[in-house]
């Protein structure tokens, strides 16, 4: 076990000396490209992120009273990175993520209500029920699921990549796909495959960095670093902990380290990147540094950090610091802030309804028919008499999605 502090210190160092493209993670900033957004978008923003804390929030407790079953990982304190990198992409660029994966899937889009059906196990959810906490899916948002297997998705994140450039450069059109319409013309997309730094030791993800630097793919690699591989601190179980760069470098990738606290700050360092990526058609790695407040899961203890060291992160919250700047230094063209405390608070009651919403809908659903879903939409039986003998069907389709 590292000394007390050592993880706070080597994330703090990290937000204030000169880690990020020579001139570090708080430089001065001459132009932002989050200038441009209209206070709207950034309010937005501001409810994507309440929204993502009030679901876990009530995820918590769902589990406790038995409700949701399984595991459950929670993404409280992490809401910038998934809000401020979507929001950096276009709509159709492909996206898949590990396990840790409600934040994702609400920030994409999606449904609170096929959300927390699935949480629960419920027809109604995303997949059916099928999948549950691990394992949203959302094919009408480019959401290509949640992975349970530490770094498998990485790989597929590069295949989604791949696919996209073969689109645009060989067969000259798009495949049949959401929001593809006929005589549309492919277009250069941008993948992104989101891991926690416990997956940096993957041989998948090593095989799938290879194949992206050699080929010349689209992908980014986002690393959400929250220090921790479930109860390992980082710098115990990977190298180069203090700059991971260093893993792109030996594949002749774009390497970044961006601070994941700030969802503007986030949004001005990333979006530069997915740029960059689309131009070029190049894959990137980003570590982003972020923080989770709760354990690796609802059934962690968490005895390999202190009280202390968490209460010190819940002090630049992502989302308190998100909404002193929109009632703050954002002004709008009147010179008054963009957010008034009034909106602020109707935007919170807001998202306690839609979330409250999700949860009666989520309750009031029924449990998938055994029958009916058991063997359908897994794959097609090749052979006869081949285990699993039964002949698979389509189910029922989710209307929310």
């Amino acid at each position: 076990m590292p000394p007390r502090g050592v993880i706070l210190g080597l994330f703090m160092a990290q937000m204030t000396t000169d880690t990020h493209s020579g001139a570090g993670l708080r430089k001065a900033r001459t132009h932002r490209v989050s200038d441009a957004l209209p206070g709207e978008t950034l309010i937005g923003w501001l409810k994507d992120m309440l929204l993502i804390r009030e679901f876990e929030n009530r995820c918590a407790q769902a589990y406790q009273q038995a409700k949701i079953g399984g595991f459950c990982h929670l993404y409280t304190g992490q809401e910038a990175v998934a809000v401020g990198t979507i929001q950096s992409l276009e709509r159709d660029d492909p996206i898949v993520t590990a396990y840790r994966d409600h934040g994702h899937a609400l920030a994409r889009g999606m449904d609170p209500g096929a959300c927390m059906a699935e949480m629960f196990g419920k027809i109604t959810g995303c997949a059916k029920g099928k999948g549950g906490s691990m394992h949203m899916f959302d094919k009408p948002n480019w959401l290509f699921g949640g992975h349970g297997i530490v770094g498998a998705q990485t790989p597929l994140g590069t295949g989604l990549a791949f696919a996209a450039r073969y689109e645009w450069e060989v067969m000259g059109k798009p495949c049949p796909n959401p929001g593809v319409k006929p005589g549309d013309k492919p277009k250069k997309k941008v993948s992104l495959a989101y891991l926690g730094d416990g997956a940096l030791n993957q041989g998948a993800l090593h095989e799938a960095m290879n194949l992206a630097g050699l080929y010349s793919l689209p992908v980014i690699y986002v690393v959400e670093n929250n220090g921790y591989s479930m109860g390992t601190a980082i710098e115990r179980g990977t190298t180069m902990a203090h700059d991971l760069r260093k893993k792109a470098d030996a594949y002749g990738i774009r390497g970044e380290i961006i601070d994941g606290f700030d969802v503007i700050d986030l949004y001005d360092d990333f979006k530069p990147v997915v740029d960059w990526c689309r131009e070029n058609q190049r894959p990137a790695f980003v570590d982003l540094k972020t923080y989770r407040y709760l354990g690796h899961s609802m059934s962690d203890p968490q005895k390999y950090r202190t009280k202390e060291e968490v209460d010190q992160f819940k002090g630049k919250d992502s989302i308190d610091r998100l909404a002193s700047q929109l009632m703050g230094e954002r002004k709008g063209k009147d010179g008054k802030p963009i957010l008034s405390e009034t909106r602020f608070t109707e935007i919170q009651a807001e998202v306690k309804e839609a979330v409250r919403k999700a949860m009666d809908f989520a309750e009031e659903s029924p449990t998938p028919e055994v029958e009916a879903e058991l063997y359908s939409d897994v794959f097609i039986n090749p052979q006869p008499n081949l285990s699993p003998t039964r002949d698979y069907i389509h189910g029922v389709k989710n209307p929310l999605l």
